[in-house]
């Protein structure tokens, strides 16, 4: 037969549609073309299909072949195709079966010797071949990945000839191996941190809620260890959640399946570009916001990141999502991620701390804190202080509450938001605030003086609710009380000062 058509699946942003690859082998010269968008990655796929089909024991057919991957507009990258690629060429060749080709979607990248290497995105593309009545055939390290969706139609192949055995009924391949998730990472846990009562107790809300937090402190005060307990203190991502952020990761190949369920953990160093952060490229890929999706984005050293980076995270904080706009290209990237940033009070670090030992000027200090803008801080939920540890504080017995107990206090709050409006406090809209955070007369008066007092835009008096609204869900209060107004105001006071 002189043509054969594989299935397979690119990827376009978290999409992966599909994509036939045609091969067509006519008599000629002996040539090898690839059209239908090809970047460098596929366009090496000659060298590296021609080569795997040698040493797996097949001819490679010295006619003029001409490969086809479809649809023609839609870029190709990565050396997913290598696979499918290699089945069609022996399938059009009459060295295997051809009409076995139509009941499977393949995706794999060949080695020399024939063998498949894992690919990224398996995970994205599986759960999105899901239900479509074919069977995946993916590399073994990738084939566990993609087994994670819960599809049972994933099988393992570790070399191009064991996958031709298969189609030809000469042998089978196996279901993806099960994940052995009992070695997962385990968080820091908050016991560990000696004080900052008030810093645990905004790490808390923040886990209930979903909220951004940001502290200021002076150097060595604990903001980065306090930054790290707080994925322990959050409940394990249900199927969906960990499905969505473990498809972003695979993008990129950082996922590892041993932490499906987990929450992320990122944080990006202070120099990190734009692109970086909030994704970008050609194709587009995600950044470091969609790839802390589900989880924590810790920002350190606030002021020191390039303000016009700081000021693209305001959307994405808002919206959940980062719309990413090239030319030619265009992707949508999952961005629900809580960010924890920590700053110092000075250049130095020691403004109000260290009896006297700041030395910078009241222009230097501004300029620092005049680093983040106005808009970027009304989009922070909860800005607190953390002061330098006593010496009696360091020296004593650490009696701190575990993230255990913490945790036990969070799920049961995040239960309720969710039984109530099926999304965490922090992703309320102006309308569902209105219908779920309405405060009782006193709390009312009470958020109409801080208004007053600290000339509160009305973004930020929506967050004082909404952070009220969660201090009353740890309380498993119905009602929004005045102390639960109160405690939320407090966390704004910083942002005035």
């Amino acid at each position: 037969m002189a043509l054969a058509v594989a299935h397979s699946r690119g990827l376009d942003g978290l999409n992966a549609p599909p994509v036939l690859v045609e091969v067509h082998i006519a008599s000629g010269l002996p040539s090898f073309t690839l059209v239908g968008l090809p970047d460098t990655e596929v366009k090496e796929a000659r060298d590296r299909v021609r080569a795997a089909i040698v040493n797996s024991g097949f001819e490679f057919p010295a006619k003029r072949i001409t490969v086809n991957l479809a649809p023609a507009d839609l870029p190709k990258e990565s050396g997913r195709f290598d696979l499918p690629i290699a089945l069609g060429i022996l399938a059009a060749s009459g060295q295997t079966p051809a009409k076995a080709l139509a009941d499977y979607e393949f995706a794999g990248e060949l080695s020399l010797s024939g063998e498949l290497r894992p690919i990224r995105g398996a995970l994205a593309m599986a759960l999105q071949t899901a239900g479509n009545g074919k069977a995946f055939i993916l590399p073994t390290a990738s084939a566990s990945e993609a087994a994670l969706t819960g599809a049972g139609n994933i099988l393992a192949a570790s070399s191009l000839l064991e996958v031709c055995a298969h189609l030809a009924e000469q042998g089978s391949l196996p279901a993806a191996p099960a994940v052995d998730r009992e070695k997962q990472t385990i968080f820091a846990d908050l016991g560990e941190v000696r004080g900052q009562n008030q810093a645990k107790r905004a790490l808390e809300i923040a886990a209930a809620g979903g909220h951004s937090l940001l502290m200021v402190g002076p150097p060595g005060a604990g903001k980065s260890m306090l930054a790290a307990r707080l994925p322990g203190l959050m409940p394990t991502l249900d199927s969906e959640a960990a499905k969505a952020s473990a498809a972003v990761l695979s993008l990129v190949g950082q996922f590892r399946p041993e932490t499906f369920g987990q929450r992320p953990y990122r944080q990006p160093h202070h120099t990190a570009s734009a692109v970086a952060l909030v994704g970008g490229g050609n194709p587009p890929r995600p950044g470091e916001i969609s790839l802390a999706h589900q989880g924590v984005l810790f920002l350190d050293e606030l002021p020191e990141f390039d303000r016009k980076v700081l000021e693209t995270l305001r959307e994405p904080l808002e919206s959940g999502r980062i719309h990413i706009a090239r030319a030619a290209r265009q992707a949508e990237f999952p961005a629900e991620f809580q960010l924890i940033a920590a700053m110092n009070p000075c250049p130095c670090g020691f403004h109000g701390h260290g009896n006297g030992k700041c030395r910078c000027t009241p222009d230097q200090i501004a300029r620092y804190r005049g680093k983040l803008s106005g808009p970027f801080l009304d989009r922070i939920d909860l800005l607190i202080e953390v002061p330098a540890l006593p010496a009696e504080a360091l020296s004593g017995k650490a009696d701190a509450e575990s993230s255990a107990t913490v945790r036990a206090r969070v799920e049961p709050a995040l239960a309720r938001q969710h039984q109530r409006q099926a999304k965490s406090n922090a992703r309320l809209s102006a309308g569902e605030i209105e219908n779920h955070c309405t405060p009782d007369e006193a709390g009312a008066a009470l958020l109409k003086q801080a208004i007053a007092r600290l000339d509160l835009s009305a973004r930020a008096w929506h967050r004082i609710l909404k952070v009220a609204r969660t201090i009353a869900d740890l309380a498993a209060s119905d009602c929004i009380r005045a102390p639960h107004i109160a405690e939320a105001i407090q966390y704004r006071r910083l942002a005035h000062d």
